[in-house]
């Protein structure tokens, strides 16, 4: 039971994040690779803050994610009036930059030797001690976050995010400021990925720069191709499958040296072949380009 719970509350983590990074793919067509480094601000201030300052869980979380819009801002508004590929390089390069001051600022992240201890959740005198407690709080941010979206994706902004994703020039010449919704867009993203990453380290108690690199940022991106962008439950079955997917090969007596491998090769041939036969993805709407 504690192993199927761990395993749902890491899907509500997972269900944040690639739904925040849905609102940015799937809907303004911005493609970022960084989402990781919004997720790591979210987990290292967080903890930080009530490590360090003795701020509750519920003041950290939103000051985390105020800092994370603040610095999407910082990045977005110079970096999303570059086109397609440029963009995707902005966003590397920041992922890069954040990775390595979270590695290297060791006076006030520890670097490589991570931050333990973390204090457990305190919600309104609600002390979260075990994983059932986790996992309701999990699925009540989870939810929340899911709602948050779901109305702005079907508000005016959302479909001017369609409009903006399908012909930029056309939502301009309707009169739309595409500049500034795509950097709503990205900003709302980035606050939003900010959520799990206080989830998880209040969750592992433990955090440190390898949970956040450029590979976890892919693989956020992975989740939502295979999931499907450009509505609610693409992103929910991508996060289920990219976290279920892996723990069914431990029940093949798989060496771990090759079940790990043989993970990567499973993504692979997964993206190969929705991209081939179903460029929305298992049950999304927006069509990836191939």
């Amino acid at each position: 039971m504690n192993y199927l719970l761990h395993l749902f509350i890491m899907v509500n983590i997972y269900f944040i994040l690639t739904s925040s990074l849905d609102l940015v793919i799937g809907y303004a067509g911005i493609f970022s690779i960084a989402h990781a480094a919004f997720y790591g601000m979210g987990a290292y201030t967080t903890t930080l803050l009530m490590m360090k300052v003795g701020l509750g869980f519920l003041p950290s979380l939103l000051l985390s994610i105020l800092g994370a819009v603040l610095l999407s801002l910082m990045v977005g508004i110079p970096s999303l009036r570059l086109k397609e590929d440029y963009f995707v390089l902005a966003t590397l390069g920041f992922q890069v930059i954040i990775y390595t001051i979270l590695y290297n600022w060791i006076s006030l992240t520890r670097g490589p030797y991570g931050i333990a201890g973390i204090p457990s959740p305190n919600v309104f005198g609600w002390q979260i001690e075990g994983l059932f407690d986790f996992f309701l709080l999990s699925s009540i941010i989870a939810l929340l976050c899911c709602c948050l979206l779901w109305l702005l994706k079907r508000s005016p902004f959302g479909r001017t995010l369609k409009t903006i994703r399908e012909d930029e020039v056309a939502a301009a010449a309707l009169g739309k400021n595409v500049p500034l919704f795509k950097t709503l867009a990205f900003a709302i993203a980035a606050g939003l990925a900010a959520v799990p990453g206080g989830l998880f380290a209040t969750y592992m108690r433990y955090i440190d720069p390898t949970s956040f690199t450029l590979l976890e940022s892919v693989f956020i991106l992975t989740a939502l191709i295979i999931g499907g962008a450009g509505n609610v439950r693409g992103p929910l079955v991508g996060a289920a499958v990219a976290l279920f997917l892996p723990e069914f090969l431990r029940f093949l007596n798989i060496p771990d040296a090759v079940a790990a491998n043989m993970r990567q090769i499973l993504y692979g041939a997964i993206i190969l072949l929705l991209m081939r036969f179903r460029a929305q993805g298992l049950a999304g709407e927006y069509k990836f380009q191939q």
